[in-house]
């Protein structure tokens, strides 16, 4: 039977020899993930049945990344029961303070997933890992605490709806335009828990920064999983990293897909994602009149050095308007040295930009940047949620790195071409 990348995975790990949409399956994970917010409820349950020891230490990864440095005590606490937790547990990948990352940005840079993978994780946006060919998705921490103790995880298997990206990117246009407009197109439900499959000539040509910014937001869409095939591209980024053997799985000539979308790329212009859902995108130029007070550049999203770049291509020499705040925050310690070491902290400092060590803090409204009341953030985050980034009546318009800097210079949301 012909099948899709996701199903011939889940068909894999459940030690089947094929699997269809709506069958329920238990399936072996290569990878749990949990943060410093969800672990400790997942840690809770994995002692309240009794458990004494997790299935496997080498499987397992706990990053303490949400309110990393700790804000509070409260915060303090929640990192503290990571902390001993895996150092009980002998936890392998534990990565606390100086060596933390924004968890999705720091997996697949340390090449903890690989293609083929099955990965879940306590938090929405694991599903960022589909971009190295792997089927990953975002659970409960119950289901996270049962995985630990036994190494399984159930599923429905959900259904694929396929994209087809052809034509060429006009200028200005990346990944995180390709994405907001696909979910302005279908919805932040049109692919309730389907699996998004991104194919098509400028898909091959993205790099995997680009693609993971790609299968990150597939949640956004109510997506199950953001799968790209695994490629040349692909294999060039895993083969210095990887830990373990991986494998590449590919859709069938004659795979069942629930829908074909199909997009040409060359009719796109840089977009943004206005208040208050991700669905909700307008043309850059149709946005000139929005003034801004805080401008965010980063994370799981946006927070690769691919992005780095493009900002300081654009804020080399120039200075942040005298009424914004601009924050950059890298996805890791890794793209927080070679930020140092290439000038381009130099360059964003210069520039009036605030350059913060790896945390997810500004996404979700933690700290490292709180908005007011009636204040408006532009963001490369993933989603711009009634008070997502701080109070209930500030703002939150979502765009690429380049979108994001470029509004950051003018004081208003912009474009590149405009300075």
């Amino acid at each position: 039977m012909a099948m899709t990348i996701a199903e011939k995975i889940l068909a894999v790990k459940s030690k089947r020899k094929k699997v269809e949409p709506g069958e329920l399956i238990i399936a072996d994970v290569d990878m749990i993930l949990a943060n410093d917010i969800t672990a400790p409820l997942a840690i809770k349950e994995f002692k309240a049945i009794g458990a004494k020891k997790v299935f496997d230490r080498r499987k397992i990864a706990l990053i303490p990344d949400h309110f990393t440095p700790n804000k509070d005590i409260k915060s303090a606490e929640q990192a503290k029961i990571l902390r001993d937790f895996a150092r009980e547990q002998k936890i392998i990948h534990y990565y606390d303070q100086g060596e933390v990352g924004i968890e999705h940005v720091l997996l697949p840079e340390k090449g903890i997933v690989v293609p083929g993978d099955l990965v879940i994780g306590a938090d929405s946006h694991t599903c960022t890992y589909g971009a190295l060919g792997a089927f990953a998705t975002g659970v409960g921490s119950t289901d996270v605490a049962f995985a630990m103790l036994t190494g399984k995880a159930w599923f429905k298997v959900p259904s694929t709806i396929k994209f087809v990206y052809n034509g060429k990117l006009n200028k200005w246009v990346y990944s995180k335009d390709l994405i907001l407009w696909t979910i302005g197109d279908i919805g932040v439900d049109g692919a309730l828990y389907k699996v998004m499959e991104f194919t098509g000539p400028v898909i091959k040509k993205l790099s995997m920064d680009a693609r993971m910014t790609m299968s990150n937001m597939a949640i956004e869409a109510g997506g199950k999983a953001g799968i790209i095939e695994a490629d040349d591209v692909t294999i060039a980024y895993v083969r210095t990293r990887a830990l373990k053997k991986w494998k590449i799985y590919k859709s069938d000539k004659d795979a069942k897909y629930e829908k074909i979308i199909e997009y040409d790329c060359s009719k796109i212009e840089p977009v943004v994602a206005t208040p208050h859902l991700p669905e909700n995108i307008k043309p850059v130029s149709k946005l000139s009149n929005v003034s801004i007070d805080q401008s965010v550049i980063g994370s799981c999203t946006n927070g690769r050095m691919e992005d780095m770049y493009i900002v300081a291509k654009i804020l080399k020499g120039r200075k942040v308007n005298s009424r914004v705040r601009c924050l950059i925050f890298p996805g890791s310690k890794d793209i927080y040295l070679k930020c140092v070491k290439e000038g381009l902290v130099e360059i964003f400092v210069k520039a009036g930009a605030v350059f913060s060590p790896p945390t997810c803090g500004p996404c979700l409204g933690g700290h490292m940047g709180i908005l007011a009341k009636g204040e408006v953030a532009i963001a490369t985050t993933n989603r711009n949620f009634v008070g997502r980034m701080g109070h209930p009546e500030s703002f939150v318009y979502l765009a690429s790195p380049a979108i994001a800097a470029a509004s950051a210079i003018l004081g208003r949301i912009g474009s590149p071409e405009e300075i």
